[in-house]
Order: structure tokens, then C-alpha cells, then sequence
């Protein structure tokens, strides 16, 4: 892409999802996503209803009194983004790409995030680890990003969200709320990998996917390609045998996946190119406070 038309982009992207960030999110942000974290702040002496577990025994031992530890939140928050940038989110069969709405969900989260002065970072990746930016804060990191998210062109084409997670667990020391942003169309399961990521971290899921992915258009004849193996078929689509083993195929890795989420105690959020993203990330923010 040229610079000048480069530039274009950021610009627009910009302007959008900074006004979103601002005039949407900012509260549902702030009270969905703050203060999951405690940081330690003093000792006090204990008194009557105190949590036991918050005994400091170092602390009592030497005074010969039971002292328990005061925390409180965590001012500042680590959001990290995991953009999914494999070959099946360039598809679309209305107006718009996965890629593009990926893109945009990912910069109004980034501005809320440093309009709550928390950093961000981000990984892409595919079925490796294709770019680590670190978390930092302001504005020129955020048009980094942003930049990033409209240009950066993976060297794989296949998904495996287990390699992102294991990644996300050993990479990031600090707790963090990280948004897992991708279409999930993943081959085996990440239920393990998202157990343990969730564990230490706070993990949010979204996913991006096009209508025309839920069900077959009845058209005849029709040649399909696998954007991230690049192998090509024919099928019959005017076949309803072959159109519902279809829906049945999409409808049982939907429920695979939003039990996968279920038991891992992940929110998450379902959203069609086609919809309005804005509305369902504030029910999704709505749900967490």
C-alpha cells in the first residue's frame, strides 16, 4: 500500500473509533476492565470480620498481634490485543472484510484504553507468532498500531489460537486484560491453552465472522477455497443435503466454541460484518460490570 494512501487510512480509522472510544466506551471501559487488579498497599491491625487470608504472619509474629494486609486497585491497567491476521479474515460477502472490522474493533479498544491511561500491545498472529509490539501508552503508539492493523502482512496463512495464548501466558508477567479478536475458525481445540491464559490473565473473547459463513447459498454449482490451506473443491449447492450438513458443520463449532468459553469462564461477544459492533461491545462491557 502507498504511504500517502497508508496515511488516508490511519487517518480515517482515527477519526472513527477515537470518537467511538470517547463518547461510547469511556465509562463501560472504565467499569468493565478497571480494577481487576490489586496491588499491595500496607498493613493495618486486624480487626473483627477481617478476612484471615489476608494475614500478614511476618508482620504478626513480630508484633505478637495479627496484622492483615490493606490492598487496593490497580490504578494502572496492561491491555494486550491478539488480532488474528490469518488468510481466512480476508473475506466478506456484504460490504465490508473481517479484516476491516477486526481493525476497527481493535482501535476503539486501544483508544479506550489509553484514554483510561493503560497501556497497550499487541500480537498478531497466525499459526505462529507474527509480530509483538509491546505495551506502551500514547497517542503515536496507538497510530503505530493502528497503521499495523491496516498493513502488516502475515508470512502464514493458517490459525492456531492454542500458539497465541501460550505465547500471551509466558510473554506478559504482569496480569492484563487481553482481547482475543478473530473469526476462531481454528484447527483443534484451544480449550487448555485458554484454561491456563485465563488463569493468570483476563481474557476477553470476540469474534468476527460474515454471514455467508453460517450457510450455503443455493446457486449450483460452486468451487470453495480454504483461504488458509488454499485447497480448492467443487460442491453442489442447489444439494439441501449438502447445504444443511453445512449448517450443521458451522452450528457445531459455533456451540464448541461458546462452551469452550463457557468452561473457561471467558467472556465473549459473537459479531457479523454486518452488525453494529458498537452496540455489541457495550452489551459485552455491560455483562462484565
Amino acid at each position: 500500500m502507498e504511504t500517502s494512501e497508508l496515511l488516508k487510512k490511519v487517518r480515517r480509522i482515527e477519526i472513527k473509533t477515537r470518537g467511538l472510544s470517547r463518547n461510547i466506551f469511556a465509562g463501560q471501559y472504565h467499569s468493565a476492565f478497571k480494577g481487576r487488579g490489586m496491588a499491595f498497599s500496607e498493613v493495618r491491625e486486624y480487626q473483627y470480620g477481617d478476612d484471615i487470608r489476608d494475614i500478614d504472619w511476618n508482620v504478626t509474629a513480630r508484633y505478637v498481634r495479627p496484622y492483615v494486609k490493606v490492598f487496593e486497585e490497580e490504578r494502572e491497567l496492561t491491555v494486550m490485543l491478539m488480532i488474528d491476521v490469518s488468510g481466512s479474515r480476508d473475506f466478506g460477502s456484504v460490504n465490508v472484510m473481517k479484516k476491516e472490522i477486526i481493525t476497527e474493533i481493535a482501535a476503539t479498544l486501544a483508544f479506550s484504553a489509553i484514554q483510561n491511561n493503560d497501556k497497550i500491545g499487541v500480537v498478531f498472529f497466525s499459526d505462529k507468532i507474527e509480530k509483538f509490539i509491546p505495551p506502551q501508552k500514547g497517542k503515536k503508539h496507538i497510530l503505530y498500531i493502528i497503521r499495523e492493523l491496516i498493513d502488516f502482512h502475515p508470512e502464514d496463512t493458517k490459525t492456531d489460537i492454542s500458539q497465541v495464548l501460550k505465547y500471551l501466558t509466558n510473554a506478559i508477567k504482569k496480569r492484563c486484560t487481553a482481547f482475543l479478536i478473530s473469526d476462531f475458525i481454528n484447527k483443534g481445540s484451544f480449550k487448555d491453552a485458554l484454561t491456563i491464559a485465563n488463569r493468570k490473565h483476563d481474557v476477553v473473547a470476540i469474534q468476527v465472522y460474515d454471514r455467508r459463513e453460517t450457510e450455503l447459498p443455493s446457486v449450483g454449482l460452486m468451487k470453495i477455497k480454504d483461504a488458509e490451506t488454499g485447497l480448492e473443491q467443487w460442491i453442489d449447492s442447489s444439494s439441501s443435503r449438502v447445504r444443511e450438513t453445512y449448517k450443521e458443520w458451522w452450528d457445531s463449532r459455533q456451540a464448541e466454541m461458546s462452551d469452550s468459553f463457557k468452561k473457561c469462564r471467558v467472556d465473549s461477544v459473537s459479531i457479523r460484518t454486518e452488525d453494529d459492533y458498537v452496540k455489541a461491545l457495550i452489551a459485552l462491557f455491560d455483562k462484565r460490570n
